[in-house]
């Protein structure tokens, strides 16, 4: 009797397999979609308040590792940062930080734009240079690598 499936599997399997159209949809009775739609909310409205960052009050640079200067975020200036095959110029404006240029053949940090979040990150890597927001996210805030 092994490999046998009884009538009434082997009916819903067959609608199941159906004839092109997509028969899974009528096997949901009301309350199944009731469910599948109070879940998608809870993602919807769940989404801006655990993956929100704190605010930033200043930005950390670093090369090779070794903290260079923090900046204020409360001050527009730009600052010049030398690194291993070039310079790196971060600029500061009120609330945000980004890297205005680099020597880097592809430009990955510059094309990151502005930095607005605490934890938020720039890398330059071939320069060896980095840009990080810090401010008051608490201890366990994300950094922009764990997006």
């Amino acid at each position: 009797m092994k490999g046998v499936a009884p009538d009434g599997l082997r009916e819903l399997l067959a609608h199941a397999a159906g004839d092109g159209h997509a028969p899974w949809r009528t096997l949901l009775k009301p309350g199944d979609w009731a469910l599948l739609l109070a879940a998608a909310l809870f993602v919807a409205a769940s989404y801006p308040l655990l993956w929100r960052g704190g605010v930033a009050d200043r930005a950390i640079v670093k090369r090779d590792g070794q903290l260079v200067t923090e900046l204020a975020l409360n001050v527009a200036r730009k600052y010049e940062v030398t690194g291993a095959i070039g310079t790196t110029v971060i600029e500061v404006q009120p609330g945000r930080a980004r890297v205005l240029s680099d020597p880097g053949p592809r430009q990955y940090c510059v094309q990151q734009g502005w930095l607005t979040r605490a934890n938020a990150v720039a890398i330059c890597a071939p320069n060896h240079v980095t840009l990080q927001l810090s401010g008051r996210s608490g201890p366990n805030g994300y950094d922009t690598l764990n997006y």
